[in-house]
């Protein structure tokens, strides 16, 4: 593994980070986030750099890292980019409180085998 892929990898952690911050700092659930385009558009933010992110890991990094599905969340970044305007509120939603997570948990565990060898 390369140390340009932990680089990455600590990166799309720490807009993770933001958006679980985010969520917190305006106690956000799906209703309040309907209504809040500053939160929304903060989400959609690190959302579109989490999937540059992952555009940029190496194939090798991919193709030995699996559990994680890139290509979809590089297209989750399309979508963020491409449709903002008609984004529908409920896959950011979901994306901010479920997939993102699991993502970071990854990364996490990724970069932590990493500082071990």
């Amino acid at each position: 593994m390369k140390n340009r892929d932990i680089t990455i990898l600590m990166k799309i952690v720490q807009y993770a980070d933001e958006i679980s911050g985010t969520i917190n700092r305006y106690d956000l659930d799906f209703e309040k986030l309907k209504n809040d385009y500053v939160a929304k558009n903060a989400i959609a933010m690190c959302i579109l750099q989490i999937g540059e992110l992952a555009n940029t890991l190496t194939d090798d990094f991919k193709s030995s890292h699996t559990k994680m599905p890139w290509r979809e969340i590089v297209a989750m970044r399309n979508r963020a980019a491409h449709a903002y305007s008609s984004m529908d509120l409920e896959f950011l939603w979901n994306a901010a409180k479920i997939n993102v997570p699991e993502l970071k948990a990854y990364c996490d565990s990724i970069i932590s085998e990493s500082d071990n060898i």
